[in-house]
């Protein structure tokens, strides 16, 4: 599918709504048979689709439509339109903007491989979960949010219990996607706003904004039940069971600062951890 970005010498946009399939108008056929088309004159092209101007806000006369590729097929297209030349487009201006094209194929290849690069920098590999480092930076921007705003985040640090026992028994293969799966349950449980992060093994955090100490431990006991009411990889036939330990702690109500806030939930979660496993110690 094609979405249409127009350029001018003044500005960018996006023309509205304006979606493409691949073979539909003259820039859908371009990319399906990643071929360069001139059209000097559109009313005699079947393949124009005239609906597409009340999206521009142009009254398209001729075009000309370059693909942009790359090794791995067709990105996009270049079209030009209504020619100032009163020969219309010519095969010379094809080449200079097929040559363009292909330094706009370049850059967006750039462009992604930057972005992916970014993603792999904040991801955890296993889980595709935040990792630590996004995690640091989420706890900077939300303290700095509470302080401005005189509102309240909460930090949940969860171990599964005795994860190293499903290792042992179903190997270190089984061991990871149980922990992939339980990362998919955190998020389908939380809110869209809420940050799940592997901090480590077996260990995730999660960090609640605009969240109060009382609901953020409830939110906590919620989770633990349904971990535990969980049968994990029933689709490989395992079903697996695991329980967990969730510490609680919240800025500023009984923390003072970033660090505080991570220490007070991890030693919380310590406390569960060293007594009962399965259970939720909140510091309210």
């Amino acid at each position: 599918e094609l979405f249409v970005m127009q350029a001018s010498a003044k500005k960018t946009k996006r023309s509205g709504n304006c979606r493409l399939k691949v073979g539909e108008g003259i820039a859908g056929w371009v990319v399906e048979k990643g071929k360069p088309v001139i059209v000097n004159d559109v009313t005699e092209d079947k393949r124009f689709l005239s609906g597409i101007d009340g999206y521009t806000s142009v009254n398209t006369r001729s075009v000309m439509t370059v693909p942009i590729e790359d090794n791995d097929g067709v990105l996009g297209v270049m079209e030009m339109i209504n020619c100032r030349n009163a020969g219309g487009f010519s095969g010379e201006d094809l080449r200079l903007v097929t040559r363009l094209s292909g330094l706009v194929a370049t850059a967006i290849n750039l462009t992604t491989i930057h972005q992916k690069m970014e993603e792999l920098a904040i991801t955890d590999d296993l889980t595709k979960l935040f990792n630590s480092r996004y995690l640091q930076r989420t706890l900077d921007m939300e303290i700095a949010r509470c302080k401005r705003y005189k509102t309240s985040i909460s930090l949940i640090f969860m171990d599964i219990d005795y994860f190293k026992h499903v290792n042992d028994r179903h190997g270190h293969l089984v061991g990871s996607k149980v922990l992939v799966e339980v990362g998919q349950l955190l998020l389908k449980k939380l809110r869209s706003v809420d940050i799940v992060a592997r901090y480590g093994g077996d260990e995730f955090v999660i960090v609640l904004p605009q969240t109060f100490p009382r609901y953020a431990a409830q939110i906590a006991e919620r989770l633990r039940k349904t971990i535990a009411s969980t049968g994990f990889l029933k689709k490989e036939g395992y079903s697996i069971r695991l329980t967990a330990s969730f510490g609680v702690a919240s800025y500023p109500e009984t923390a003072n600062s970033k660090e505080d806030l991570m220490r007070l939930a991890d030693e919380a979660m310590y406390k569960v951890k060293y007594q009962t496993r399965n259970g939720v110690y909140a510091i309210i």
